[in-house]
């Protein structure tokens, strides 16, 4: 059984319904759901003329491959409302794979860890909560330690549980 590191980021609507009924499909199309952070409020990145982000990182055990996981996430995405109509623009939901186990992936459609993980804080945070001595397998350091030399002016506030 693998474990996945999900995050999950919306911006349109019901954010935080977004990301409940993300967590539901997640469970039940992909696997089991085994910690959950809290949730972040994010100003926007890449294309920040829109709303704040709310993000969340799960911990999910999964029989699925990693390409099974990748194309479950797009259909979620698709049945919660997400329109990809241009880079980093406003969702209702989005999803993307930190970590699949620790293993090292480079496809055309996959990539794996994520490559921009180490400069977002609104992953590391929330990954942290939860995995702070994952040892990120191609940077050798661990997620509070990517998170703590992190440059960057954003401001991730962690909301009430």
């Amino acid at each position: 059984m693998a474990v996945v590191y999900l995050l999950l980021g919306s911006n349109m609507g019901n954010s935080l319904q977004f990301l409940s009924d993300a967590r539901t499909h997640i469970e039940n199309e992909i696997g089991a759901i085994s910690a959950s952070s809290s949730i972040y409020q994010t100003a926007a990145w890449g294309k920040t003329d829109q709303p704040d982000f709310m993000n969340q990182v799960v911990e999910v055990s999964c029989n699925l491959a990693p390409e099974e996981v990748l194309q479950t996430i797009l259909a979620i995405e698709k049945k919660l409302g997400r329109e990809r109509t241009e880079k980093w623009a406003a969702r209702t939901i989005d999803i993307d794979i930190l970590f699949y186990d620790l293993m090292i992936i480079n496809h055309e459609n996959l990539v794996v860890p994520h490559p921009f993980l180490q400069e977002r804080a609104f992953a590391l945070a929330p990954l942290s909560e939860l995995a702070p001595n994952l040892e990120h397998p191609i940077l050798k350091k661990t997620i509070s330690t990517l998170l703590a030399n992190l440059a960057s002016d954003l401001t991730v506030r962690k909301l009430a549980n």
